[in-house]
């Protein structure tokens, strides 16, 4: 087995830019970035960001996270039936937990910083992923490339989509790009020094985003692998530091949720046994094994797909392509599959975007002479404003769209209930909608009694849930419902369920009061148009 040489160790104080361009067939560079100046060009970006981003994604992003964190600050909120059965870990909301509590003491917890503030916070988060995939690509293929695959990671339509949400595959993947930049294995041997202490600090970013979504796992086995196979001393990497690092990281994290859960609770286990050996996920949907390859990550990377392509055959690393299809393929194995899975090895297929648009606009100037030289420069340059014109033209509207329209209802009426809350306006809201499809009182921030239909998946099979069974006669469940309800001051439906309830409402007495846009065309079930609002006469 080839043993790889012992890493020069240098201070992290030197500055990455004294690295020299190592990439192949990619011209020398001349000076980087200052790092602060890239970040603070991030954390602008993503502060615009998160102010975009106003639409209704996935219900993980509020009740996984801010609902949790809304429930620990101000002791209110809805626990979903994960956390009964301590699958989730407090790591994640517990970031949440600490600002809402900074916002109440600042009395600064209004309705638009509390829909505000945890994305604003995230964005922060986000601009430190984006600096470290910079860093990354850096010191892996130089700064031309490093500032071409800043631009793909920015500009790309679903990290704008997703990255300053606070699901915790977005504080996943931030934590994965980090990582990966101190991974000596990673490393060309003839990219530069490692810094001091690389390793242990990629160990315990490692050990965090394993702790706050075990499937991260995936990732870490591969990347760990491959620094087994490239150590010269295997023992004291396994027992001197993977072993104490993970060890110690994992068992703070079961004193938190020992804190928090009040009783011992070993949350990757649970997990695992729930996701991998139960396929408990399929309860929410399964799709074909290729749906990854086919269909997901393909139109996550989007129109980058092919610069992404060229850029793996043009620069001839295989370590972290070969990253890439070992977590899609993984992923593939299992029944349930979402885009936000595969969301942490997104930045690293857009990064190899960014060598081909480097190679794109590069000119090799000892090999033509001075009128070639010029003639070849141009056609170059002509051909790199055209795909960046191309990746702008598709990823921009896409970004948009999806972030400021798409989906946008539930959002906008918790945020209007909130508002009407604080008036006194509202008692009580019943949800006659699929379960978890809007925010909750981590938006409306008001502890009035509120009812969602239940889909918390049944142990027996053949049971269906007050979700599925609205929804296959919303008529029926809703008379039903109603011999024993404490009748709400708002019901809050769908357009497409409004029509068969409408003599139903009328008949309790309700009427319309708000009706907001919601989509323009269907997802995984009928069309959803418009959320519409009804209150309660007198």
């Amino acid at each position: 087995m080839r043993q790889r040489k012992n890493p020069v160790i240098i201070s992290p104080t030197l500055d990455d830019s004294n690295k020299k361009f190592t990439s192949r067939n990619l011209q020398k560079n001349t000076s980087s970035s200052a790092p602060h100046k890239v970040f603070t060009i991030c954390l602008v970006t993503r502060i615009i960001n998160s102010l975009l981003v106003q639409t209704y994604f996935n219900p993980d992003e509020h009740w996984q996270a801010l609902e949790v964190a809304h429930r620990i600050a101000f002791g209110y909120g809805h626990l979903t039936w994960e956390w009964k059965k301590g699958i989730r870990s407090y790591l994640h909301p517990i970031l949440f937990a600490a600002l809402y509590k900074a916002l109440a003491f600042l009395r600064l917890d209004s309705p638009w910083f509390m829909v505000r503030a945890p994305r604003l916070v995230q964005s922060v988060f986000a601009a430190v992923g984006d600096l470290y995939l910079y860093k990354f690509s850096q010191v892996l293929f130089g700064d031309n490339v490093a500032t071409w695959a800043l631009v793909a990671q920015l500009t790309n339509w679903f990290m704008f989509f997703c990255i300053p949400r606070t699901l915790s595959n977005s504080l996943e993947t931030i934590l994965t790009l980090v990582s990966l930049y101190y991974w000596p294995c990673l490393r060309r041997t003839s990219s530069g020094a490692v810094p001091c202490g690389s390793r242990k600090w990629a160990l315990v970013l490692a050990a965090i985003a394993c702790a706050i979504r075990p499937t991260s796992a995936i990732t870490w086995i591969y990347v760990g692998f491959l620094e087994l196979l490239m150590t010269r001393n295997k023992l004291k990497f396994v027992l001197l530091e993977v072993v104490p690092i993970g060890g110690l990281v994992l068992g703070l994290t079961f004193l938190l949720d020992r804190q928090l859960y009040g009783s011992w609770v070993v949350v990757p286990i649970n997990f695992l046994k729930f996701n991998f050996f139960s396929s408990g996920g399929d309860y929410y949907g399964t799709h074909a094994w290729h749906w990854y390859i086919t269909q997901g990550f393909t139109v996550m990377v989007f129109t980058y797909l092919p610069f992404s392509v060229a850029g793996v055959i043009m620069s001839k690393e295989w370590k972290l392509p070969g990253l890439i299809l070992w977590v899609l393929g993984t992923y593939s194995l299992l029944g349930h599959k979402e885009f936000r899975f595969v969301l942490p090895v997104l930045p690293i297929a857009l990064m190899f975007s960014g060598y081909s648009l480097a190679n794109l606009g590069k000119c090799e100037l000892s090999k033509r002479k001075v009128k070639e030289i010029s003639s070849s420069h141009k056609k170059r340059s002509l051909k790199l404003q055209l795909a960046v014109v191309f990746l702008l033209v598709t990823n921009f509207p896409m970004a948009i769209y999806m972030s400021m329209i798409h989906q946008r209802g539930t959002e906008d009426v918790m945020h209007y209930l909130s508002n009407e809350a604080r008036e006194n306006k509202v008692k009580s809201i019943l949800f006659l909608t699929p379960c978890h499809a809007t925010p909750y009182y981590s938006t409306l921030h008001h502890n009035i009694p509120m009812r969602f239909l239940d889909c918390t998946p049944s142990e027996e099979k053949g049971i269906i849930d007050e979700s599925d069974q609205f929804l296959d006669d919303p008529l029926g469940f809703a008379t039903k419902f109603a011999r024993n309800w404490t009748q709400p001051s708002h019901i809050v439906l769908f357009d497409s369920q409004e029509k068969p309830l409408k003599e139903f409402l009328v008949s309790h007495h309700y009427y319309e009061v708000r009706r907001f846009f919601h989509a323009h065309f269907k997802v995984d079930r009928e069309l959803q148009a418009s959320v519409v609002v009804y209150a309660l006469q007198g």
